[in-house]
């Protein structure tokens, strides 16, 4: 099935275009056979009466008083012949005929109305008009047959001779017809692409809705589009209310039970506390979640946003003399929400931060249809064994290096979900520097919008 709106036009124009021309050509051809076959029997008609008014009776024959007048009767095979057939058999013949004699009795049944075919004097066939009369006043009166003829091939070269420019006139209009319905294809669907490209300029957030303007035709189908993203607005708006309202409902139980938790033994205060910071980063992540299903029409700068969460870990870094080596490309930008991707890279900027001994490296390039971001540092690493559970939800390492594990283990696996969300994927892996190397790897999209850098 053609998927293409311009090729099934174009096939359309082509079909239709065919038929109109076969038409005409047919048509054409009929009409003008029939014109000159109409204007080769009145010829002949007109010799069949000449030869009937120069009849005349002597000692009980027919003679002919006088022979017509057109010099090809009289040169042997010159192109018109007529004869004279009474009952008798003495026929009356032109010389151009030599020595062949037409069939007066041939029945009338070629291809070509009023004509019967019989052999000419050279062999080929000739086309002969035949008329059945009587000569004589008084009974009786003498039956004859009178005829005229002349080539049928003289016929058919005249129908050649029509046919071949017909079919370069009809090839040459097939031929601009078929230019003029392209270019009205082109010019027709223009509105469908402008309609794409206000589409893209809806998807990236620089227009609301499609506007009115188009042709009428499509009009209804864009009024319908305004309305679905009319409802879809109203939809969002009633999400991020919806979430708000999750996130003031969680806060007020959260703080009373934090505060009830400051109230229990020292040995079970830490552990209460631990798990209400657990639901509350927990609730957090739903409503970021929330909000990424519905806030996908930005276009970031990954050297925009990395600088800034560069700059702001920077100094927590300086007091243990810990270098960052960033190489990202200014051109580099991602279909992410800004909110989303620094969180998605702070937590993993966080991580190399809080375990690096003398070097974080940032990197950033695109090859192929992928952009891969590379956030490296030369701590202790992690095992291979533990590199895909420390993605899972509150999956913490036990102990690592020098240092005791801190947080709740919900950074990995809160970029991980963000990755994943955006079709992404974030992948741990040993760095050249001796630590952890943490890849995000984003699918290039095609649609390209407008880039916002964060302030």
């Amino acid at each position: 099935m053609m998927r293409s709106l311009r090729l099934r036009l174009a096939v359309g124009a082509v079909i239709a275009i065919g038929l109109v021309l076969l038409v005409a050509w047919l048509s054409l051809t009929r009409l003008f056979t029939d014109y000159v076959v109409e204007r080769y029997r009145s010829e002949m008609m007109t010799i069949v009466d000449t030869l009937a008014a120069e009849l005349a009776l002597g000692d009980g024959k027919l003679m002919l008083a006088r022979e017509p007048a057109d010099p090809r009767f009289d040169l042997p095979n010159g192109g018109r012949y007529w004869q004279i057939s009474p009952v008798d058999g003495n026929n009356l013949r032109s010389r151009s005929l030599w020595d062949v004699a037409i069939d007066a009795d041939a029945p009338v049944g070629s291809r070509y109305e009023g004509f019967s075919v019989t052999e000419g004097p050279d062999g080929h066939p000739m086309l002969v008009h035949s008329r059945a009369l009587s000569l004589g006043e008084n009974a009786p009166a003498i039956p004859f047959v009178a005829s005229a003829a002349f080539p049928q091939r003289e016929l058919e070269e005249a129908l050649n001779d029509f046919q071949a420019p017909l079919r370069l006139m009809l090839l040459a209009t097939a031929g601009v017809l078929a230019a003029a319905a392209f270019f009205q294809n082109a010019i027709g669907l223009v509105p469908l692409r402008r309609l794409g490209e206000r589409a893209a300029s809806v998807r990236a957030g620089r227009d609301r809705d499609f506007g009115t303007a188009g042709p009428s035709e499509v009009q209804p189908l864009v009024n319908e589009i305004n309305l679905l993203l009319k409802e879809r607005e109203i939809a969002v708006e009633r999400a991020r209310a919806r979430a708000s309202d999750l996130a003031h409902g969680l806060k007020t139980p959260l703080t009373v039970l934090a505060q009830l938790a400051d109230r229990l033994p020292p040995e079970d205060r830490a552990l209460a506390l631990r798990q209400v910071e657990l639901a509350r980063q927990r609730a957090d992540r739903q409503l970021q979640a929330a909000r990424m299903g519905v806030e996908r029409m930005a276009t970031t700068s990954v050297m925009g946003l990395g600088g800034k969460l560069v700059s702001v870990l920077r100094p927590v870094t300086a007091e243990r003399d810990v270098a960052w080596k960033v190489s990202i490309d200014s051109a580099l930008s991602l279909d992410v929400d800004p909110a989303d991707l620094a969180e998605c890279l702070g937590n993993l900027l966080d991580n190399a931060a809080k375990w690096a001994r003398t070097l974080i490296r940032f990197s950033a390039r695109r090859a192929g249809g992928a952009i891969t971001i590379l956030i490296e540092d030369d701590g202790p690493g992690i095992a291979e064994q533990d590199r895909v559970p420390i993605l899972k939800r509150g999956a913490r390492l036990d102990s690592t290096g020098d240092r005791e594990p801190e947080g709740t283990g919900l950074g990995l696996a809160i970029s991980a979900d963000i990755a994943d969300a955006y079709g992404a994927s974030l992948t741990l892996e040993q760095s050249d520097l001796g630590g952890l190397r943490a890849r995000l790897t984003f699918p290039v999209r095609v649609v390209q919008r407008p880039v916002r850098d964060p302030a």
